[in-house]
């Protein structure tokens, strides 16, 4: 078995799940290989070959910027030469723009979000929920061409270093990047602040803040943990606070190790976004919110008493 992976970075910094797609690649079994593309790819290349994988390096000053329709017309190529049985890569908001696009260029079969990745008997099996969470579906390729599976982000293990990795450069003709449109600047909307749907911790909050102004509380509370701050989608349309922060079936999907939701009553939409979250920790006044049937820890009590006092207990813990 073949298994391609494609690696994901921001700024020349590689995203966490691009070595989640490896540590998946190699549980499966067979030879993985692993594509980054860039401008300037060297140091993460390197970075890759130390998973232990072959690493396909695709440098081009036109690739600075990520763009699905280039980056699909350098992969889909090295994908007919390869003839890889699975391609993995990142449920993130390039992956899936990515991902599709590719699919339908190699006549692929396709199962996104997958939170698990198995083998068995040569037969490869996705695992991917469904319906809010509440179904898990196993998907299986039962098409001829390769298996597209793209990874919820913090779902799998890192891949850790292992020997027998190097770095090949692949050539790229100039005719092979000249899209239809081309990307000239890249603006961060986090503001150089933690990517929601990176971080490891995400404290969001919902209508019982009951104003916009009180906002700022849950982004001192996400200071003091170093995480990204999230919202319902009740107080992104109410106008309180921009819709990158959103979580939920129309907003982003977050997988931290710790999910803290403040006055959130846990409606099924905000659900899908955040329910496969390590460790769920709510606050809430009302003892019958919904929230509080998914989450490991819940506190029953006024937020503006709550968060308060704990952001304070962390600040002085983690001085």
């Amino acid at each position: 078995m073949i298994i391609l992976t494609i690696a994901e970075h921001k700024e020349n910094a590689l995203s966490a799940v691009s070595y989640e797609a490896i540590g998946v690649a190699r549980s499966l079994g067979g030879e993985v290989v692993t594509a980054v593309l860039g401008s300037e790819v060297g140091s993460m290349a390197d970075k890759l070959a130390a998973k232990g994988s072959r690493v396909a390096a695709l440098a081009h000053a036109e690739l600075k910027y990520f763009h699905d329709e280039t980056y699909a017309g350098l992969l889909a190529p090295l994908i007919e030469r390869e003839k890889p049985d699975v391609i993995l890569g990142g449920a993130t908001f390039y992956g899936k723009a990515l991902m599709g696009r590719l699919a339908a260029l190699c006549g692929g079969a396709m199962a996104s979000d997958c939170t698990a990745v198995s083998v068995n008997e040569g037969t490869v099996t996705a695992m991917r929920p469904a319906f809010g969470g509440n179904v898990i579906l196993k998907v299986h390729n039962n098409h001829p061409g390769p298996f597209f599976i793209s990874l919820r982000p913090k779902a799998f293990p890192e891949a850790g270093d292992q020997a027998g990795g190097r770095v090949v450069n692949e050539p790229i003709a100039a005719t092979a990047v000249s899209p239809r449109a081309r990307v000239t600047t890249r603006v961060s909307a986090t503001g150089g602040k933690v990517s929601l749907t990176e971080a490891d911790i995400v404290v969001s909050a919902g209508r019982g803040i009951r104003a916009a102004e009180h906002f700022k509380m849950i982004e001192e509370l996400a200071d003091a943990l170093k995480g990204a701050v999230g919202a319902s989608r009740a107080i992104v349309d109410a106008g309180w606070v921009e819709y990158l922060h959103q979580v939920g079936q129309t907003g982003k999907t977050v997988n931290p190790k710790l999910y803290i939701a403040v006055g959130i009553s846990g409606a099924v939409q905000h659900l899908v976004g955040m329910r496969s979250s390590k460790t769920i920790v709510a606050i809430n006044r009302d003892k019958d919110a919904p929230i509080f049937n998914i989450a490991t820890y819940g506190i029953v009590g006024d937020l503006f008493e709550v968060v308060p006092v704990l952001t304070r207990k962390l600040r002085e813990i983690m001085k």
